[in-house]
């Protein structure tokens, strides 16, 4: 059985430099699908899968970096490398908050291109490759039941949770042993409707730790990473 191409949603409305790429990205096996502004390569993510995104930033209809906050509002966590002619630290930075997973600058090296580009592709594998949770999740005495919205303590009392409770306790568990970014948990929690401050994301890791954890000053599973993000472990 032949094994299955991995394939990439090429987004660039600049025509030499899309066959190039495509060409390029081909010879090294990969499956290339063609869209040349915002709004087609939103509707082609939608219509189908794809192991990585490659998304310049200047596109007809739409910029690359709406598409991509678009996306991660889908909670679709397809690696998204960003292409730009914007070669500055707040165009990065901000690239990166809306969700890309890597951001390089034209012109570019060929080479460098297709080496993040495998090492996206492997990200997308393990993302692929995650068990999804089961209802019920358990850990030490904890119990949380993530459809019924509640949790059983440490000391085994029942607390109903708030929906964004439970919906970050989900991408931490999810993401276990992982550091999820400060930014990730915007997306995925809040939307980008509101901006917390550090302060709420804190504030509710604090109470994870009073539900769960046996010594809330030495946490055992929730731990927070300082100017990145936060972590469970088990």
């Amino acid at each position: 059985m032949a094994q299955q191409k991995i394939s990439i949603l090429l987004v660039e409305d600049e025509e030499n430099l899309q066959e190039a790429l495509k060409l390029n990205l081909e010879l090294e096996g990969y499956e290339v699908t063609s869209a040349w502004d915002g709004l087609e390569a939103l509707k082609a993510i939608q219509q189908e899968h794809f192991d990585l995104m490659i998304l310049d930033v200047m596109l007809p209809e739409m910029d690359g970096i709406s598409v991509c906050e678009n996306i991660r509002l889908q909670n679709n966590d397809i690696p998204i490398l960003i292409l730009s002619a914007r070669n500055n630290s707040a165009d990065r930075v901000l690239g990166l908050k809306k969700g890309a997973d890597d951001y390089l600058t034209k012109p570019f090296n060929l080479e460098e291109l297709l080496l993040r580009v495998n090492k996206l592709v492997d990200k997308s594998h393990r993302l692929t490759a995650r068990k999804p949770l089961d209802a019920v999740y358990k850990f030490g005495k904890n119990q949380v039941d993530f459809k019924a919205l509640e949790c059983i303590t440490k000391d085994g009392e029942r607390i109903m949770l708030t929906k964004k409770e439970i919906m970050l306790l989900k991408l931490l568990i999810e993401n276990k042993n992982e550091v999820v970014t400060r930014e990730k948990i915007l997306q995925a929690v809040w939307g980008y409707n509101v901006y917390p401050t550090t302060r709420t994301i804190d504030n509710f890791i604090l109470s994870f730790r009073k539900y769960f954890e046996e010594d809330s000053r030495n946490p055992q599973y929730f731990h927070s990473v300082r100017g990145i993000g936060y972590k469970f472990t088990t």
